[in-house]
Order: structure tokens, then sequence, then C-alpha cells
């Protein structure tokens, strides 16, 4: 992507194929065009707050979702969610937890930091092309949140 002011959509997943369905799903529908994938805790944070590699960034233009995996190199999706939600610049902006984990421990944790959906990632293909794509569809087409 070659505008980080103009990116929709964060999707935050260090699994290559897991980036590349869900990429692929949100194309599918026209949704992926404004799309930065960031592949570790670290990056994702230098991303959304404007900070290291993305300085020149304008921490105003905020994405209309992030799709943030828990378990993440460097900085785990926890960590990530509860900047987030603790930053008055960011706290508005829809998460979405797209991952493998079932645990409750994951789940009450993500919600008691804000999250605003916890999905697991379904195993078949088309259900997870299916998931990834109706999540794009809602939060980038029927989700209104403050200006």
């Amino acid at each position: 992507m070659n505008n980080p002011n103009a990116i929709e959509v964060i999707l935050i997943e260090d699994n290559p194929h897991d980036a590349e369905l869900c990429l692929r799903a949100l194309k599918k529908h026209g949704l992926a065009n404004k799309v930065q994938l960031l592949q570790d805790g670290a990056e994702a944070l230098d991303f959304i707050f404007a900070a290291g590699a993305f300085t020149g960034r304008e921490i105003n233009h905020r994405p209309k979702l992030i799709l943030l995996d828990l378990k993440l190199p460097k900085v785990d999706g926890l960590e990530i969610l509860r900047r987030i939600k603790d930053d008055e610049r960011t706290r508005t902006i829809p998460v979405v937890v797209m991952t493998s984990s079932q645990e409750e421990k994951d789940i009450v944790e993500s919600y008691k930091l804000g999250v605003n959906s916890y999905i697991v990632k379904p195993v078949d293909f088309d259900k997870f092309v299916n998931s990834v794509a109706d999540l794009g569809l809602y939060w980038l087409l029927l989700n209104k949140v403050p200006a």
C-alpha cells in the first residue's frame, strides 16, 4: 500500500497462509483496495501510532477496521488491543479479534479490553473465506463509527 493515510483495514496477522486467505476474501468482495498487512505486534503498534518506520503517517487518518490475531511475535494481540483502547485517538476504531484461540481467558480478556467482536478462525477454507467476507461487509459497509 503506497499511501498509509488511505488505509481502511489493518490486518495484523503473522501467518502468511491466513493473511493470504483474508486478503483474497476481502478482494473477492471489493474490500481489499486499502488494506495494510502487518506481520508482528511491534510493527502494528508503530503503524497504528505513527511511530518508527511509520513516523510520517498521519495518526488522525484512522482505519475503519482492525483485524487482529492474538498470537503474534514481539507484542501479542492483547497488548495491541489494550494500547488501542487506552488511547483517546484510537479508542473508537472497531477491533475484531480473529484468532484460532478458543480459550475462555482470551475471550474474556479481549472483551474486558474493549474488543468489538471475537471470531474463532474456521479451519474449513470456504467457511474461513466466507467469515472474512462477512466481517468486511459488515464492518466496512454497514457499521457506522464516530467521525
